[in-house]
């Protein structure tokens, strides 16, 4: 854990050396991948068998690569009420927060008399890739594919690996309850490349949403352009703003539940008290033993976590704003007057009652959200991912005859000739 203040004379080059920190993996996998996507396009549903039985070791045969109805319910009967009560309060929130981002079309007649619009619409198809086996996440299940839904997409396809055969009943409960019931029992880079290309059981989409290991980011890498993606996820992160009127408990099990996502998540923790920062890293010491993924979330916190002490929150803001980070929360007393100054945040959890948890399962703004510093530019997962913006125009004579002198200026100055012709054939003018 590192342990940074701006005050001292060597933090700039500190800091610059934690914002250039790779967490991703070094594995070089983009051979590998790009081998199995060749084969997935070559031989179809037989490279999904075969590798399949590689890597999950389960083997199966093209009628058993879909899960089928009766599966899926029989799964979905085995969870618990308490656990279907709980999925179904995350999935009502989420599909509320959702709706209201659904955009309005544009139609407006201009100056001109020109009809000008824009008109929103939803994919054909869209893949779900969902991490499989003991550490499946059915909160992505509902993250991924409710916005799909709410954008009103026709088709959604999920794929989710079952090593040895294990399938999150869970899991599968999630994909009921959000409306989708075409499932394969396929994953890695061949469930991927499955999605883009299409094989003999699974028809291509047009969109891969959903995260994944080190082989599926750099198959979505690689499959970019015959379908849309969502984004390169890399490791999970979080900053916290927090003042020494926190209990210091809070602070030290917010920055641990970042922290025992992965052992390259990243947790920080930025304060303008010196001795309560010492105070939060005497309780994660006191927290770890007990958490039963101890040994991931210390050696994310010893190997990624930083602790920052600030003159002030406007420099803090200034931190934060460069850090980028895929989740924020301002621990303090005015957290909106904080707020106001951050530009840069996939998603921001005001206040000491409002831990960056509830954001991953209840609140109802989605959890798939920017990292690795991609947060200046970036966004989190919703319904605009799933819809098209599609321009148009509609023009009468009189319309044309105000715009056109313009556009043929410009089309001869570009050297086309035809453009300026096909608008001076309409109005009358003449077209070098």
């Amino acid at each position: 854990m590192r342990r940074l203040a701006t005050a001292d004379a060597g933090f700039e080059a500190a800091f610059a050396a934690l914002l250039g920190e790779a967490r991703e993996t070094t594995e070089r996998v983009d051979q590998a991948v790009a081998a199995i996507i060749a084969d997935v396009r070559a031989r179809g549903d037989a490279a999904l068998i075969e590798t399949t039985e590689r890597f999950d070791r389960l083997r199966l045969t093209q009628d058993r690569l879909r899960i089928g109805a009766a599966e899926i319910d029989d799964a979905v009967a085995a969870v618990p009420a308490s656990l279907m009560t709980a999925l179904d309060v995350a999935a009502t929130r989420i599909e509320s927060f959702h709706r209201k981002q659904m955009p309005s079309d544009l139609h407006e007649i201009d100056a001109a008399g020109l009809t000008l619009g824009m008109r929103w619409g939803p994919l054909d198809a869209v893949g779900l890739y969902v991490p499989g086996g003991t550490a499946a996440y059915p909160s992505s299940v509902l993250m991924n594919a409710i916005p799909a839904r709410v954008a009103g997409v026709g088709r959604l396809a999920m794929c989710v690996p079952s090593p040895g055969g294990v399938l999150n009943p869970l899991v599968l409960a999630a994909a009921q309850r959000a409306g989708v019931s075409e499932i394969y029992r396929i994953g890695g880079a061949q469930a991927i490349a499955a999605l883009a290309y299409g094989t003999a059981t699974v028809a291509p989409v047009d969109r891969i949403v959903g995260p994944g290991n080190a082989y599926v980011a750099e198959a979505k890498r690689q499959v970019f352009g015959r379908v849309g993606i969502d984004a390169i996820a890399g490791p999970s992160e979080v900053v916290i703003l927090a003042d020494a009127a926190n209990d210091p408990q809070r602070v030290a099990v917010d920055l641990l539940a970042q922290a025992e996502h992965d052992a390259a998540a990243q947790a920080i923790l930025i304060t303008v008290d010196a001795a309560f920062a010492d105070t939060v890293v005497a309780a994660m010491a006191a927290e770890l033993p007990g958490l039963p993924r101890a040994s991931i979330a210390e050696a994310s916190w010893h190997g990624h976590g930083a602790v920052i002490v600030v003159r002030d929150w406007d420099e803090a803001a200034g931190l934060v704003n460069r850090l980028a980070p895929e989740h924020l929360q301002l621990m303090l007393a005015d957290p909106h007057a904080v707020f106001g100054r951050i530009r840069h945040a996939g998603a921001v959890f005001l206040g000491a009652w409002c831990p960056e948890a509830v954001g991953d399962y209840i609140a109802g703004p989605n959890h798939v959200l920017p990292t690795g510093r991609t947060a200046r530019f970036a966004s989190g997962l919703s319904v605009y991912d799933f819809l098209k913006r599609t321009t148009w125009v509609a023009a009468d004579a009189a319309g044309l005859a105000k715009v056109g002198p313009s556009a043929i200026a410009l089309a001869e100055a570009e050297g086309l000739h035809a453009h300026a012709r096909s608008i001076a054939l309409r109005i009358g003018q003449n077209a070098r």
